[in-house]
């Protein structure tokens, strides 16, 4: 009966709305071997999240052995000194829980969200995976076939499916976000054992380690328990972070990519501020604007009044360093891609010489208060956006501030941002069109 609790609850709907804008109570303190550790106490349901987040991403690979972040989140659930291989899951599907993970450029994530009586199983796999992880030839090579599926899957074989992919790399020149976090698969089968095991103890050490525990927990037993799993890790080598600018791109970048699709894509991608800068704020605000919901602009534009397209949307891919901005349109039957190209220049041109309506910039500002609570609406959340804002921006107390760094931003903020980073010498423009058949 125990094992289905937390199924059951999140079946019922009974994990709760927590946040309405409240404040998300929580201590922050760091262990002697540097692990920092955030605590986030909440009875409201018999559950706990226990997550880790590790400061590595793909741009901290060597760029001779691009993937490997991405690489461990996988290899990472093989198994340890103390856990079979295999049961790293088990464990958790047995206790009824929920596991999973995630990696960016910047960052890699793992989580349990378990019930509460289970919160010491939650610290112990956790303290496995950061001490005894298992990386051997056969988990490695198990894991090779297991991301080359992936790709296949989620990447080569879905149409348009590298858009990301071919964007920064031609965004980027110098700085490593020019390859994917998926990475090379070549450089993966070139990489040896040791190469693999170097990465894990470079980069999988308490100081550059967050472990974030939220839920229905108590917190003088939750620091008694991480002591005693987590104090004896020993901690690693001070880890030297990338120093690289990429320079300013000297002019529009224009190129084509011929592709087994049917339909030709638009792809434009706009160079961006570092996430938490004031501009990157007004770029996010003003990225809703352009591309949240049927009403948004671009919607509207390509796909509803001309009909240039079956499909538009804005991504602001916001990074630890200055990342992209990538308006994207895929083109209606028999329409030449450069018309779309016409109506997304008309839409970036207006948010650059015209302030948004007031009804638009109270609309995104309700928007952007409803994510906020959302993102904050269950423990995995909290955990997560503790994790983030204290690893990504340095500060865990964002998660009740940064709210007013949103609602700070004017109209006239993101005019003066579209102005500065939308503009043709700052992006990249690449056409997705479909491959000439052998007549």
């Amino acid at each position: 009966m125990q094992k289905h609790v937390l199924t059951l609850l999140l079946c019922l709907g009974i994990v709760p709305l927590l946040a309405q804008m409240k404040t998300i109570d929580f201590e922050r303190y760091t262990l002697d071997n540097g692990l920092t550790v955030l605590l986030h106490e909440d009875h409201s349901t018999p559950i706990v999240t226990v997550s880790v987040m590790y400061h590595v991403g793909s741009k901290d690979e060597n760029p001779q052995r691009t993937g490997f972040a991405h690489f461990f989140e996988h290899l990472m659930f093989e198994g340890s000194k103390n856990i079979e291989r295999g049961q790293f899951v088990e464990l958790v599907a047995e206790a009824g829980g929920y596991r999973n993970a995630n990696t960016s450029n910047d960052r890699t994530y793992y989580f349990e969200t378990l019930p509460s009586n289970r919160l010491e199983l939650g610290l112990w796999l956790e303290s496995e995976r950061m001490l005894h992880a298992i990386v051997d030839e056969k988990g490695i090579e198990t894991q090779r076939e297991v991301v080359k599926e992936e790709r296949r899957q989620r990447i080569d074989n879905q149409p348009y499916g590298r858009f990301t992919e071919e964007m920064f790399k031609r965004a980027f020149q110098e700085h490593p976000y020019r390859w994917s976090v998926i990475g090379s698969m070549d450089h993966l089968n070139a990489a040896t054992e040791q190469d693999y095991v170097q990465f894990y103890e470079d980069y999988y050490v308490p100081n550059n380690a967050t472990l974030t525990i939220a839920g229905d927990l108590d917190v003088k037993q939750t620091k008694a328990l991480i002591e005693q799993y987590f104090s004896t890790i020993p901690r690693g080598e001070d880890i030297e972070r990338n120093a690289v600018v990429e320079p300013a791109l000297k002019g529009e970048i224009r190129d084509t990519v011929y592709d087994n699709v049917q339909l030709p894509g638009l792809f434009m991608g706009y160079r961006t501020p570092a996430l938490g800068t004031d501009d990157y704020y007004a770029l996010e605000m003003l990225n809703k604007i352009l591309s949240a919901g049927a009403s948004s602009r671009l919607n509207r534009a390509l796909v509803e009044e001309s009909q240039v397209a079956i499909a538009a949307f804005a991504q602001n891919f916001g990074l630890e360093d200055p990342g992209l901005a990538i308006v994207a349109s895929i083109a209606n039957m028999g329409i030449d891609p450069m018309e779309m190209e016409k109506v997304i220049n008309q839409e970036m041109e207006r948010v650059r010489t015209e302030l948004v309506s007031e009804e638009e910039y109270q609309k995104v500002r309700n928007q952007v208060e409803n994510d906020m609570v959302n993102n904050k609406s269950s423990m995995s959340g909290i955990a997560s956006n503790l994790a983030t804002y204290e690893v990504m921006y340095g500060d865990a107390n964002l998660i009740n501030t940064e709210i007013d760094r949103y609602l700070n931003v004017t109209r006239e903020d993101m005019m003066a941002a579209a102005k500065k980073y939308y503009t043709k010498d700052n992006r990249v423009v690449l056409f997705w069109l479909p491959k000439q058949t052998d007549q």
